[in-house]
């Protein structure tokens, strides 16, 4: 009998708004978080003037509001959350004192957010909704350049091509480092010792994921144990979640996102901001 070859993806025209409010990317957020923090400039920017501990929900919000605003929101509602980000980034700056320089107008590490932004989406996408086709990875991957051209990066500064842009991600991986202030700035996130309940009920199960998702270097730096049976239950949570996901009606797969653009809308219509005042970090 004659063994049937699997055949390539087809490319359906998909876009990333048609793909970017899936809720399975909640999985990445922590692990995008800290891959970020990973980055001097953004670890000791946020660890020094974010009020995330005390407001996850908020900084949730801020965060996935800049996210789906990008990349579904009109021009004009784009303008109106660059110009209260480029606020909330004013204060963001280094010290005479601090170790370590940084400004929340780096376009070099608004660039490295964007870049973790896309590639936790590109590699969940596929483990949930399955491989990509060449022109579908590479739109995908042009289109998620709105992530730091929104700011401060210039379109130039995207890596042209998805093999540069690996080049890129590998010899930022290779540069990354987790000093013990940000280590205990990321050990207290996780801890969630200052979040409402729901959220301290969540962050075990969170922060094991988390654990699974990060490169073995960084979670090492963390000082976070991951052992070979943790490796397997990981494994198989990544096998079984996936086909269960896509049986659920992507209505109620995206109504986070739906969710978090009405508040948008409706905070636009009334007036308020759209990030909060004491929140001085912006999105990264």
């Amino acid at each position: 009998m004659a063994i049937r070859k699997s055949r390539p993806p087809i490319d359906r025209g998909l876009n990333l708004a048609d793909y970017v409010g899936e809720g399975f990317l909640y999985l990445g957020a922590g692990v995008t978080v800290l891959l970020q923090l990973a980055e001097p400039g953004v670890g000791h920017g946020v660890a020094n003037h974010s009020t995330v501990l005390n407001r996850p929900l908020d900084r949730l919000r801020t965060t996935m509001t800049y996210i789906y605003c990008v990349t579904l929101g009109t021009d004009d509602e784009r303008r109106a959350l660059v110009k209260m980000v480029n606020q909330a980034h004013v204060p963001v700056k280094s010290g005479p004192d601090s170790p370590v320089s940084y400004n929340g107008f780096d376009p070099d590490l608004q660039l490295w957010v964007a870049a973790t932004l896309y590639k936790n989406g590109q590699d969940l996408y596929e483990r949930f909704l399955g491989p990509m086709d060449d022109a579908t990875a590479e739109r995908l991957y042009q289109q998620s350049a709105i992530y730091g051209t929104a700011l401060q990066v210039k379109p130039e500064m995207w890596p042209p091509t998805r093999a540069d842009f690996e080049r890129y991600w590998q010899g930022k991986l290779d540069e990354l480092t987790i000093d013990d202030h940000v280590r205990a700035f990321a050990h207290d996130l996780f801890s969630g010792r200052e979040a409402p309940l729901p959220i301290r009920l969540a962050m075990p199960l969170n922060r094991w994921i988390t654990r699974g998702l990060l490169p073995t270097r960084l979670r090492e730096e963390l000082h976070w144990e991951w052992s070979p049976r943790d490796q397997r239950l990981f494994d198989a949570l990544l096998t079984v979640l996936p086909p269960v996901y896509r049986l659920v009606p992507r209505t109620i797969r995206w109504l986070p996102a739906r969710y978090y653009l009405a508040e948008m809308r409706r905070r636009l219509s009334s007036g308020r901001r759209l990030i909060d005042e004491r929140e001085p970090a912006g999105v990264a």
